[in-house]
């Protein structure tokens, strides 16, 4: 199996397949394929693995591309600007992943999903309480927002993280949630009320470009929009941010109506 990575802002990954190899999906993902891939949706492990990727954020179903007596080629395409990341997983080895991050994987890598340890942490560090996990052995394709940046943590070393640049992690990386220190910080600020706090031994992948801030970025140009600070108080991990976000919003909203 091979495969190539090309472009630069919205990238594709293009994979040759042997004769009887296989690649999984989400569905909805595949850009293009050679007339002798063979496309199979279905539930990935029956009604349980169809039930836990609807909770991590995932499609119901899964998508099996096989190459049929012939080589052939399958394609993949970024839905957003950012990264392709191809990582080669050993028996065993396991990410943690937002549930947008996961694009396609070798027929051998499990996808199931990953519980936030910390009730704090799933809920106001942005992450949500369920991620997925990926688990070797074989390779797996992810898709990050913005430029990567990774960062290696030493055991006990910590990075404090504005949670929507939390990309991948491993899964000895532990997550929970630190509240900023200063009443004008958090209040004027715009990072919410909280931080994402990552502890290693482990490797992370940071992305330079949360998806909310660019809905964000967008939202302000929509027609009729008025004032989206919600969006923004919620990107900074901020439950109690995004809260008081929504109410200037609607108070906001009733002014500019009088």
């Amino acid at each position: 199996m091979k495969y190539e990575v090309s472009g630069t802002t919205m990238q594709t990954v293009a994979i040759d397949l042997a004769p009887g190899e296989k690649i999984y999906s989400q569905t909805s993902t595949m850009a293009w394929m050679s007339d002798n891939i063979q496309m199979d949706t279905h539930t990935g492990g029956g009604l349980m693995s169809l039930i836990k990727r609807s909770f991590s954020g995932g499609s119901l179903f899964v998508t099996t591309f096989t190459a049929k007596q012939k080589d052939g080629n399958v394609a993949f395409a970024s839905k957003f600007p950012g990264k392709i990341m191809p990582v080669t997983l050993k028996e065993g080895e396991a990410l943690i992943c937002r549930k947008e991050t996961f694009m396609c994987a070798e027929e051998s890598v499990g996808l199931d999903i990953a519980w936030q340890k910390r009730l704090g942490a799933g809920f106001f560090a942005g992450e949500g309480f369920i991620l997925q996990r990926v688990t070797g052995p074989g390779t797996v394709w992810l898709d990050l927002a913005g430029e990567i940046v990774t960062k290696d943590l030493a055991a006990g070393e910590r990075l404090l993280v504005h949670a929507g640049h939390i990309g991948v992690q491993n899964a000895s990386v532990t997550t929970d949630i630190q509240m900023i220190k200063g009443f004008s910080n958090f209040l004027f600020g715009g990072e919410g009320l909280f931080l994402a706090t990552l502890t290693g031994p482990g490797r992370i992948w940071l992305q330079s470009m949360p998806i909310i801030n660019l809905a964000e970025a967008i939202a302000r140009y929509l027609p009729g929009a008025k004032d989206n600070s919600s969006l923004q108080s919620v990107a900074g991990g901020g439950a109690v941010g995004g809260l008081m976000g929504l109410a200037g919003s609607l108070l906001g909203g009733s002014d500019n109506e009088q």
